[in-house]
């Protein structure tokens, strides 16, 4: 299932019940069903699937986040004056944060009148809840902050490290905090004891990460195949190597997505192609086979039998795996 939705796609994500939704730069939502919402009086700048699983939370440079399901928008928060550029959500705690400017704001969507605010010396790139969805972490410059999500006065932990830092992802059993940072490398810290994990080498930045095999694994991109790093054991990936799944020396690798419980990891690539390996069996399918505007968003269903991918360009897609 193919869609040309004629703008930029900021994020291609599944919702409980499975299907497909995708925020665009044009501000509207679009749902695999073909039916449009509109978000956003401006473009689409990060989205979530919501903490209830139902439909998807957006941040836009409008100020507003919005929560979009097949029945249409609600608006959760307005900042005026400022950009809504980071989101996340956590299931099992019911609650969802979002990062305007210097600002965390974390919300409860089991309760309306809850509400915290966290000030940071820099601006808030990038927010992850832990798996349990008690702290959430932010990448600011020069490392990352981690709040107790439901504490109003406290002062953060923080874990140092020199640069930029624009994503982040927790490890499944919330043990590693991993960073994608603005130059061409990935860090880490082990959260019990602040242990740097250094993990350079890349030719390009990378901009996506994902656990898999239950977090023995972590996928990303910023190579010219998916970086494949190993996580069993208390260290971690320290001193070990990592291995690239599908290298291609005439593209990049520009997302990567999987399911936290499966063996399956997906990329997308920076000429348009999209493909997925079984790393039981290293057997990749490409299943989006033509050339094209770079792959600009990525997902897996939970069940790790769908996927789902969007381009700068607008073109987006579905396809079993």
């Amino acid at each position: 299932m193919s869609f040309a939705f004629d703008a930029y796609v900021t994020a291609a994500l599944f919702d409980r019940s499975g299907q497909a939704l995708f925020a665009l730069g044009d501000g509207t939502v679009r749902l695999e069903d073909g039916s449009s919402h509109p978000a956003h009086g401006g473009a689409v700048l990060c989205a979530c699937p919501h903490p209830s699983g139902q439909g998807i939370l957006t941040g836009g440079d409008d100020g507003r986040l919005v929560w979009t399901t097949a029945e249409g928008c609600q608006e959760l928060a307005l900042v005026k004056g400022r950009w809504i550029e980071a989101v996340a959500a956590n299931p099992e705690s019911k609650l969802y944060a979002f990062g305007a400017g210097k600002e965390l704001i974390v919300r409860d969507a089991a309760d309306a009148a809850f509400s915290r605010s966290f000030t940071h010396e820099r601006s808030v790139a990038d927010l992850a809840f832990d798996p349990k969805g008690r702290r959430i972490a932010t990448a600011t410059y020069g490392g990352a902050w981690l709040w107790y999500a439901r504490i109003a006065e406290q002062k953060p932990v923080i874990l140092k490290w020199a640069g930029s830092h624009v994503a982040l992802a927790w490890s499944p059993d919330g043990k590693f905090l991993m960073s994608a940072m603005q130059e061409n490398q990935l860090h880490g810290w082990r959260v019990a004891d602040d242990k740097n994990l250094k993990m350079g080498g890349y030719p390009a930045k990378v901009k996506s990460l994902a656990f898999l095999a239950k977090g023995q694994m972590l996928a990303t991109s910023g190579a010219n195949g998916a970086v494949v790093w190993p996580f069993a054991g208390a260290t971690g990936p320290l001193g070990k190597q990592a291995a690239e799944i599908g290298f291609d020396q005439s593209t990049m690798v520009a997302r990567v997505a999987a399911a936290v419980n499966g063996q399956k990891v997906a990329g997308g690539l920076e000429d348009g192609r999209v493909w997925v390996c079984d790393l039981a069996t290293q057997k990749i399918d490409m299943l989006k086979a033509d050339k094209g505007p770079p792959i600009t968003a990525l997902a897996m269903s939970p069940d790790a039998k769908r996927l789902a991918w969007g381009d700068e360009d607008g073109g987006a897609g579905v396809a079993e795996i």
